[in-house]
């Protein structure tokens, strides 16, 4: 019988021809020794698969490294959750009786939910046991049961068997179905076998370094109700040196924590009352009312006209706008006159309330509707972390309603609104993420196609990379995600655009076009700083707490070397802030060393220091918070270095 052949074509359009069963790893072999060797993962016809997995067809081929030179996100992720798989085989050999739930890789790292108890002093002897894994180069095998088998197989483990009893189906395929007869794979390790869709790293020895870096307590599907779990977190990379660059790092980070920072600096506080909401103080408020002070002078600009709107509606304007269906574990539901009404998560539906109060006319379009109301997210208490992930925020919230021919022209002007921010103020890195239709939408393919090329066609006719996360789409629409890169290079998602057939459809908003007819406008969801709250946090640590001048709650503080100086001192100030900026003064009986010491801790930009010199020559001693001294100044003079430096929000 004829051994069969198969063409595989790689990623530079090269084609070659195998065996049909030559494996993933056979492949790279055949390229060269160096790329075997290199190589973690494989995506066969764009699906990630094993390095042991058998090509028995005519494919695509890509192999996926995960180094210092070349960082493949997907490989990353596989190397990540098999370290997770190698931590849970160290603890099951430690702790033979502990039972495991989920571990996912999550953006720092990876964690493990684990049915048993684990104190600090436990970290080390995991570690240990991790590394002796290690060396011994366990493979990761993949194997495939029937749903039955894979029940009987974790008969003894509940939280094992509830997510198969969930899942069923094809582990590789994630496939739901109830027949017993269906397959579902299982990944082992050193006997530690887990129901798993993988794929994972061929054996152990590839994991070179790893730090496990906290416990907590989890409850089991994040559900009060459930028995709490220990949840251990780590990270892990391909050599020690990036390990260390991140450890470095993750100091630098706590450093620059925006928790720690706000405390210190007395910019907001938060409260067991009222979980997952900034309490903002008067210093964090000025910053909160500056950004959106920025905002609301670029709308004036933009030709954005902004509104005030609600915050409790009924439950039928969720059904109408499909929120009920699709959104509502994350909504807070309550009971007002003996119906059900919710706290509002999203501006869009208000905004359509409002459009369809007037006939309008394709004359009137495009309107541009913006609104800062608050708005609340039922997350679950435990994955709520300071500002950066809450239950009430504020965003920069803004609904365009427009043609079909107006909508390239709108989606340009939405990219160059969040270029000038980042790029031109804020001078930010930044990449762009577009995200297609999800599983579970709303609309029909043709009006899918036609928002997702409208985005490419704006991202490519702005010469912008970008990158593609299939299925990652809102329920109504596709959307472009702006990922920032903070101070540190870790990445952070803020802006979005989204383009939705299905609101003004489902609210039945219309416009009389030129031709005499009802149309359906198209709406455009818009939010370029996103949450206000998130976007502060975010700031505080890409600043460490030293914020531009322009957003600075204390921009000038006048310190006096005596006593006999204070009028001069409060003369000054008075003309600053007659000004328009925020001046105070330090009179205290102080040494200036001191007093110039605590300007400098609490992030003051320009400490003026006053005393018989400057009273007699009108001047001031400008020193700068990272103590540079810029010398005496005409006080006048200074002031409107001072305010031109405001006006043209220089960072």
């Amino acid at each position: 019988m004829p051994t069969s052949k198969i063409f595989v074509t790689f990623p530079d359009g090269t084609k070659k021809e195998y065996v049909a069963g030559t494996t993933a790893l056979d492949a790279a072999k055949s390229i060269s020794e160096g790329l075997a060797k290199a190589v973690l993962v494989a995506k066969v016809n764009a699906k990630l698969v094993d390095l042991s997995f058998e090509i028995k067809q005519d494919c695509t081929l890509t192999l996926l490294k995960y180094n210092e030179k070349q960082q493949d996100k997907e490989a990353q992720d596989v190397f990540r959750h098999s370290t997770a798989h190698l931590m849970a085989a160290a603890i099951k050999r430690l702790f033979p009786n502990a039972k495991f739930g989920v571990g996912p890789v999550v953006e720092e790292g990876f964690y493990y939910d684990i049915d048993v108890k684990l104190h600090e002093t436990d970290i080390e002897k995991i570690e240990a046991e991790m590394k002796k894994l290690v060396d011994e180069k366990h493979p990761f095998v993949r194997k495939e049961y029937s749903k039955k088998e894979a029940l009987k197989m974790f008969l003894h483990d509940e939280l094992k068997s509830e997510l198969i009893k969930e899942k069923g189906g094809n582990g590789a395929s994630g496939n739901q179905t109830d027949d017993e007869s269906s397959r579902v794979s299982v990944y082992e390790v050193d006997g530690f076998q887990d129901f798993c869709l993988g794929p994972h790293v061929p054996n152990t020895s590839f994991i070179k370094a790893f730090k496990i870096t906290k416990l907590a307590g989890a409850y089991w599907k994040g559900d009060v109700n459930n028995v709490q779990l220990t949840r251990i977190y780590g990270i892990s990379f391909p050599d020690k040196k990036m390990l260390d660059a991140h450890l470095k790092l993750l100091e630098e980070a706590a450093s620059r924590d925006h928790r720690k920072i706000g405390k210190e600096l007395d910019l907001f506080s938060f409260h067991e009352e009222s979980p997952g909401a900034v309490f903002y103080h008067p210093k964090g408020t000025i910053i909160f009312n500056e950004l959106q002070k920025f905002v609301r002078e670029e709308y004036l600009q933009r030709g954005f006209s902004e509104v005030v709107t609600p915050l409790v509606y009924d439950k039928s304007l969720w059904l109408t706008s499909g929120h009920w269906e699709h959104y509502k574990e994350h909504m807070f539901v309550f009971n007002v006159d003996g119906k059900e009404v919710s706290l509002k998560p999203m501006n869009c539906p208000s905004h359509c309330l409002i459009y369809r109060t007037q006939t309008r006319s394709y004359r009137d379009l495009p309107i541009r509707i913006a609104d800062f109301a608050p708005l609340h997210r039922n997350e679950l208490k435990g994955v709520l972390g300071g500002m950066t992930r809450v239950r009430k925020f504020n965003q920069d919230d803004a609904h365009i309603f427009c043609t079909i021919d107006q909508l390239s022209d709108e989606l340009n002007a939405c990219m160059d609104f969040a270029n000038f921010v980042y790029g031109k103020v804020f001078k930010m890195v930044y990449h762009l993420e577009l995200s297609t239709k999800p599983e579970k939408s709303l609309g029909t393919a043709e009006q899918w196609n036609i928002a997702e090329d409208a985005l490419k066609n704006a991202l490519e006719s702005n010469k912008i990379d970008y990158k593609i996360n299939p299925g990652d789409g809102a329920f109504y629409g596709p959307k472009i995600d702006l990922h920032i890169k903070d101070a540190l290079g870790r990445s952070w998602q803020l802006s979005t655009i989204q383009v939705d057939f299905q609101l003004p459809g489902r609210f039945g908003l219309s416009y009389e076009g030129a031709d005499g007819q009802k149309h359906t406008p198209l709406m455009i969801h818009r939010a370029i700083l996103g949450s206000l709250d998130r976007f502060i946090g975010i700031l505080i640590e890409h600043f460490a707490g030293k914020f531009p001048l322009w957003l600075s709650p204390v921009q000038v503080r006048v310190l006096t070397v005596a006593d006999r100086f204070d009028k001069y001192a409060y003369d000054v100030a008075k003309r600053y802030k007659d000004a328009g900026l925020r001046a105070e003064v330090d009179d205290r009986t102080e040494s200036i060393g001191k007093k110039v010491r605590e300007a400098q801790l609490a992030q003051v930009n320009y400490i003026l220091v006053v005393g018989e010199q400057e009273v007699k020559n009108g001047t001031v001693t400008v020193r700068r918070r990272d103590n540079m001294i810029v010398g005496e100044k005409k006080a006048e003079e200074f002031l409107g270095e001072v305010l031109g430096e405001v006006r043209e929000r220089r960072v």
